[in-house]
């Protein structure tokens, strides 16, 4: 496997009541020679989550760190968190996506900005069914029984009113065939969306794209260290070879759930179809940091740069804190063209 530098921890809680719990899972954007951070941020007691803000400079610290949150819990739908951030740059506009969680519902929300100072709300984009609903769409399509699995047992878990669960959702940074085009993941894959306008995202929309569900798979688990599911990571970074996609895997292992990092090759032209994946995790939990904390054996992969040739990857460390590794781009690129994928 390419050798991966591992570039130590970049943040840590602070004393600030938004953060005095945990950070983790953090996004970047590079804009006018200045690496953005975005971080999700929680606080003691009730546990709510808010976005916080940093910077990163040449040598990989972190700087210019706020003193309160640039997005915090505003409507019934987000009141126990906005978690999990992803910015995005598209035709002049920067789109931070996050999780909505009320305490039992998980939706993806979006919020735009000029100027990743200042961000305006959107709502919700993703399906509102229940796992009721849902169930019978997949069984009408011709998606794995894997999926209907997940569904049955979140609605165990969550209750017969639960809305089906979306995380880990972004746009491309570039439109697809002139429209954008959207990562996001039903239990258990990674899967896309096209579509012209955001306010197509409707229960419409859904319904008839997920009575298709197959045609939009990039990725299901496929390997043992992605044994129970995986999701889309950092937004994918453009290369002459393809997309290249960091995502997380998890692993049912007999010490418990195991979380992974793994990167996948997407064409170019057509994103949906994965030309190369890696067979083996890119990095798993090995420090301390990484083993041990509010999650154990966590590596959350949610953060991407590419500086002097180096991918510089930023993740959630055993849902605590925030930490770095880089590996040479290339190296990767070439590895991941040696793992074609097939079918």
């Amino acid at each position: 496997m390419i050798p991966i530098k591992d570039e130590g921890i970049i943040l840590e809680a602070t004393d600030l009541p938004f953060e005095n719990e945990a950070v983790l899972n953090p996004t970047c954007i590079e804009a006018n020679g200045i690496t953005h951070m975005f971080y999700r941020a929680v606080r003691k007691n009730d546990f709510i989550s808010s976005i916080g803000y940093c910077q990163i400079d040449e040598n990989g610290k972190a700087v210019n760190r706020l003193a309160r949150p640039v997005l915090v819990p505003e409507h019934d739908f987000e009141k126990k968190g906005v978690e999990d951030p992803r910015v995005v740059f598209l035709d002049g506009i920067y789109y931070l996506f996050y999780t909505a969680y009320d305490g039992k519902n998980a939706l993806v929300a979006y919020a735009t900005s000029k100027d990743l100072a200042r961000f305006e709300k959107q709502g919700i984009i993703s399906a509102r069914f229940t796992y009721d609903e849902a169930e019978d769409i997949f069984r009408q399509s011709k998606v794995r029984e894997r999926y209907r699995f997940f569904e049955s047992v979140l609605k165990k878990r969550l209750g017969k009113d639960v809305l089906l669960w979306e995380k880990d959702a972004f746009i491309f940074p570039k439109k697809i065939n002139g429209k954008f085009a959207l990562i996001h993941r039903v239990l258990p894959g990674i899967h896309i969306a096209y579509f012209n306008s955001f306010s197509e995202l409707n229960d419409n929309y859904w319904r008839k794209y997920f009575l298709e569900l197959d045609k939009y798979i990039i990725l299901d688990p496929k390997y043992e260290f992605e044994s129970q599911k995986i999701g889309a990571g950092a937004v994918p970074i453009e290369t002459e070879d393809g997309w290249l996609l960091i995502y997380h895997a998890v692993e049912d292992s007999k010490y418990g759930k195991i979380y992974h990092a793994s990167a996948a090759l997407l064409d170019r032209d057509d994103p949906a179809q994965a030309i190369g994946r890696l067979r083996e995790p890119l990095f798993s939990p090995k420090e301390e940091w990484e083993k041990e904390g509010i999650v154990n054996n966590v590596v959350f992969p949610t953060g991407c740069v590419v500086r002097g040739g180096r991918l510089f990857i930023y993740y959630g460390a055993s849902d605590k804190l925030i930490a770095a590794k880089s590996i040479d781009l290339k190296s990767l690129l070439s590895e991941l063209k040696n793992n074609i994928v097939l079918n």
